[in-house]
């Protein structure tokens, strides 16, 4: 029997590790980060021939053979084997089949695996961020559309799951846009560390050859190196910075949906979801069930939890290179991009199509007699009562009318002017007919028009300024757009320089 402590272990890699690591990392590589691979070679490539690190004729020759490793190897196609450790060592493997000896090693001058994978990943992050911000945007047009179009739209506003305030879908969605604008800049915020080229850094500590970071950075389309090159191995913050920023914002956005989805129950029906946007009971004919607001909510904590994962998944890691950060844990994070992708989506086109059920909305203020606060604050203003006798006068006429199963307009009139009397021994100066103004919706929100209320004037004002920003937003992503297609451009002009270099 062999003694395991004298096996042969010289053979790597050993077949255990090959299946449950090695492979799984390339098969990641190969699917999400193969062009990633390229733009990088290139791009230090034509760094190194721009700098006089290599020389041209050489740079040129690498060049040819890293186009026709594009044309003659197909990522897609391969499968693991274990012949090389990674996706890197199979480029090398590739040149040294086409180049030289003296040649064939050259690519890797001044760059280590270690810069090379966070920017890699910066480049993956970015991309994916782009779309998150997109569909963002997307997302914002739709609130401020439809806040604009039922700016003036009644509905009753909630605290603590039960009917509060009379205000507007408007108003209400204005306090959604103004979060998501908060999320936008979060996640604007984390593409700025995002984007800072890690190229340069080498291992650790940069190299003793004269590297151009800030060249490297920009054919890659990257804003600026990452100043500390020990940061640039090390900080993952812009990890963190990213998933923190998408977490947040679906979390938000789960808040949201979680008052949809009650406001449609069948005993509140504030909001009607229109019949695209309605699934019916496989056994029962009058259901209809607005299950897409129950996938938006499932798909925002999955999307939540699986940005959760990545900040777990650095916490407590030593300030170092460390493979925590890469590979498998970068591929896990895309898919929170991927299902808040699907929410974004369908969230913007539900808010587009959502309509409010004006004769419930109506129904549900009668009952519940929401604008009594109103009758409170014009007897404190009118009346010359202090805002305390005013509620007690206020809480008598709800009661009163509750109990007789009537409502404020109809019903409240004659318990107001007995409570009256009973408080201050006198009879109000209001008749019937202002009472009943007071008392309805439409002054309840025409009055509270200050900064910030329903009234239409500051509702006006705040959704031009919603309006700015999203028009800010767009300019923002335009320019990076922008950015980015001339950076491509630079790359590839640079490059076939190279390719054509004698």
């Amino acid at each position: 029997m062999t003694d395991p402590r004298h096996a042969d272990t010289s053979r790597f890699p050993d077949p255990v590790y090959k299946d449950t690591v090695l492979r799984p990392l390339f098969d990641g590589a190969k699917t999400h980060h193969v062009d990633g691979f390229r733009r990088i070679d290139r791009a230090h490539l034509v760094m190194l021939a721009e700098t006089g690190i290599l020389p041209r004729a050489v740079a040129g020759r690498i060049a040819r053979a890293l186009v026709a490793i594009d044309a003659e190897v197909d990522p897609a196609a391969l499968t693991y084997t274990g012949e090389v450790e990674d996706f890197f060592f199979l480029i090398e493997r590739e040149l040294k089949a086409r180049l030289a000896p003296e040649d064939a090693g050259r690519l890797h001058t001044a760059r280590s695996r270690n810069d090379i994978d966070h920017t890699l990943f910066k480049l993956s992050l970015k991309t994916r961020l782009d779309g998150a911000l997109e569909q963002a945007r997307a997302l914002l047009a739709a609130l401020i559309g439809t806040a604009e179009r039922e700016r003036a739209t009644l509905i009753v506003a909630y605290t603590h799951g039960q009917p509060a305030q009379p205000t507007t879908l408007g108003h209400y969605l204005a306090a959604v846009i103004e979060v998501l604008i908060r999320d936008i800049e979060r996640l604007e915020a984390a593409r700025g560390v995002v984007d800072l080229s890690s190229m340069g850094a080498a291992a650790i500590t940069t190299s003793g050859f004269p590297v151009d970071r800030a060249r490297v950075a920009e054919l890659l389309g990257f804003a600026a190196p990452q100043r500390n090159s020990y940061s640039c191995i090390a900080a993952v913050d812009y990890i963190t910075a990213s998933y923190g920023a998408l977490e947040l914002t679906f979390l938000h956005l789960g808040r949201f949906i979680q008052d949809l989805q009650f406001w449609t129950a069948f005993e509140v029906g504030q909001i009607y979801v229109p019949n695209a946007l309605v699934q019916i009971s496989s056994i029962m004919p009058q259901k209809r069930n607005p299950v897409p607001i129950e996938h938006m909510r499932h798909l925002s904590s999955q999307t939540v939890g699986r940005a959760r994962v990545m900040l777990e998944i650095v916490h407590n890691t030593p300030f170092t290179d460390m493979n925590d950060s890469e590979g498998e844990s970068q591929e896990a994070g895309y898919q929170a991009f991927e299902s808040g992708a699907r929410v974004l989506r369908l969230l913007a086109a539900f808010v587009a199509q959502m309509q409010v059920d004006g004769a419930r909305v109506a129904q549900n203020i009668r009952r519940s007699c929401i604008t009594i606060t109103e009758l409170a604050d014009t007897l404190v203003r009118r009346e010359g009562l202090s805002f305390r006798a005013a509620h007690e006068i206020a809480a008598h006429v709800a009661r009163a009318v509750v109990a007789e199963g009537s409502d404020l307009p109809s019903g409240g009139y004659a318990p107001f002017r007995a409570a009256f009397k009973t408080a201050t021994g006198q009879d109000s100066g209001l008749s019937e007919a202002e009472f009943q103004h007071i008392v309805s919706p439409e002054y309840f929100v025409s009055v509270r028009d200050r900064f910030g209320g329903p009234a239409p004037a500051p509702l006006g004002e705040a959704l031009g300024h919603y309006r700015a920003r999203l028009d800010a937003f767009t300019a923002t992503a335009a320019a990076h757009a922008q950015a980015e297609a001339a950076a491509a451009d630079m790359l590839a002009q640079s490059f076939q320089s190279l390719v054509e270099a004698a």
